[in-house]
């Protein structure tokens, strides 16, 4: 991967669409593969509205409605949902040169597994955003706070490649970190998000609303550390420090002012949810290493019982 990659852009809800503009922002060529936004983005381009930095617009983005459309790019970045991951491998495979590297920066676990099983472990990266956005009206993302990413490989260690790609997203204004331990930044971010992606979901409260209820909050604490605890069981090169990494996720939600977490707008606009991979998959983890997680159990069944069917019928 050179020094201006080409990017093609998989999955360009409010993180796609954030992180595309941003890179091509910066001079990068940014292809995106567009559903409901399509029209709106081809006609009239695309919006960033930022309440941490300068908004700006970009007239000319190269939006295309089928991935057999957009050509071969030398990174494919992945946003997808992941109630649609069982797409991933039709959508991808078009957008693949020999040296195509993929990286997801999907939520939860298993999505790094899914694309190496489909085009080779060598081509895998994955990462976390910490990224508060969400869409607006067709062609416009708002970008409320946050949007740093923690970036590793899934073949091991950090090297060449993606130090590169770190420093691509810090030039093109995200600032971005690569780690030797993709496995525990995946549950770290879980930390988070399952506490509050699931409560906020299915109580219709914003994070701020939650943290201000006092039982709210105890029970957002006690489930973090469930978490941790099932974390450090997993084969991570260094533990998890529960309890300064819990403070520091408390103290960076109380500045999330009435956030509104993926999962809660999702479930109100009638959306699935991406019950998988953050409840089911950790879930089954935590349970294979002896660390089982009985509030976030509860929280999983009552957020399945919410669905359309209920995934677990």
């Amino acid at each position: 991967m050179g020094e201006h990659p080409v990017i093609g852009v998989v999955g360009a809800g409010a993180l796609g669409l954030y992180y595309g503009a941003m890179l091509q922002r910066s001079g990068l060529e940014v292809r995106f593969l567009l559903r409901r936004d399509f029209e709106a983005v081809r006609r009239k381009g695309l919006w960033v509205h930022s309440s941490v930095h300068d908004s700006f617009h970009l007239a000319g983005v190269r939006a295309f409605a089928d991935s057999r459309a957009m050509g071969p790019v030398d990174l494919v970045l992945v946003g997808l949902k992941t109630f649609a991951n069982h797409l991933l491998p039709e959508l991808v495979r078009p957008l693949l040169k020999p040296e195509t590297a993929i990286l997801t920066l999907q939520n939860g676990l298993g999505n790094e597994e899914l694309l190496a099983d489909a085009f080779g472990a060598e081509r895998v990266l994955g990462g976390v955003a910490y990224l508060c956005s969400n869409r607006g009206e067709p062609g416009h993302v708002h970008h409320l706070g946050e949007g740093r990413i923690r970036l590793g490989e899934m073949t091991g260690a950090a090297g060449g490649r993606t130090r590169r790609l770190a420093e691509l997203f810090d030039r093109a204004g995200i600032p971005c970190e690569a780690v030797d331990d993709l496995g525990r930044i995946r549950w770290e971010k879980l930390v988070w998000n399952i506490p509050f992606n699931g409560l906020c979901a299915l109580t219709g409260r914003d994070v701020t609303e939650l943290l201000a209820h006092s039982p709210s909050a105890r029970l957002v604490e006690a489930m973090m550390q469930e978490v941790v605890a099932a974390a450090n069981r997993q084969p991570l090169r260094q533990p998890i420090d529960g309890d300064a990494f819990i403070a520091r996720m408390l103290a960076m939600t109380a500045r999330m002012d009435h956030y509104r977490p993926s999962m809660m707008i999702d479930r109100s606009e009638g959306r699935p949810l991406e019950l998988d991979a953050i409840y089911a998959v950790p879930l089954r983890r935590a349970e294979r290493v002896g660390s089982p997680m009985p509030r976030v159990a509860m929280l999983y069944s009552l957020l399945d019982l919410g669905e359309a069917g209920g995934e677990g019928q």
